[in-house]
């Protein structure tokens, strides 16, 4: 058993929030591809289900677990390029984007994600493994507005960051400053809005 010291433990309490996921998703978030994340929770939650910790978070890119067969066609060359960045072996992980909270919005029918197939890069089979994973608990649809920031922060990668879950405390310093949004107010808007109507329906 690993017993924290007290200063470690405060870090790890009082440290920068993230929300792990995909590597190829948050590129994807960085390039202004698409403003959306499908949230289920991990399998280690302690809650077992999804909740939102925090209405802002940094992003913290996880390799191992991307699956090709589940992006669509035109989002799978990224993939392979995240993977070519990334080494095990480097102990380091590049963190450079941030996330606000838009909207937290819960989808409990395969009809309602299918309206928005457009907005992501993942295909249907996959939006429907997310669904039916935990049937019982809804999927939340999160609408993040994305700043990134002007130099990317490597953090070393530590083992209280593994497992299947959510929410990391990073036991780094990150940056207050330095960061733009990635898409200008108006567009963020009008594509928020077509979401948020065809989840509605």
């Amino acid at each position: 058993m690993v017993v924290l010291s007290q200063e470690r433990r405060q870090a790890m309490d009082n440290g920068p929030i993230a929300l792990k996921e995909w590597a190829v998703a948050i590129r994807a978030l960085a390039e202004g591809r698409q403003i959306v994340l499908l949230r289920k929770g991990g399998i280690v939650e302690e809650t077992k289900e999804f909740r939102l910790e925090s209405p802002s978070f940094w992003l913290y890119p996880t390799f191992e677990h991307q699956r090709r067969e589940l992006l669509k066609e035109e989002a799978q060359p990224t993939l392979a390029e995240t993977l070519e960045e990334w080494s095990a072996e480097a102990g380091l992980t590049e963190i450079g984007c941030y996330a606000e909270v838009a909207a937290d919005i819960e989808v409990t029918s395969q009809e309602q994600l299918n309206r928005i197939r457009a907005y992501h890069i993942w295909t249907d089979h996959f939006a429907e493994e997310r669904l039916k994973w935990k049937r019982q608990k809804p999927l939340h649809v999160l609408l993040l507005r994305i700043y990134k920031l002007d130099a990317p922060v490597s953090v070393p990668t530590l083992d209280s960051y593994s497992g299947c879950k959510s929410w990391i405390r990073i036991e780094s310093e990150l940056p207050e400053s330095g960061k733009r949004p990635v898409m200008d107010e108006a567009r963020f808007e009008r594509i928020s809005q077509e979401i948020k109507t065809l989840l509605a329906q």
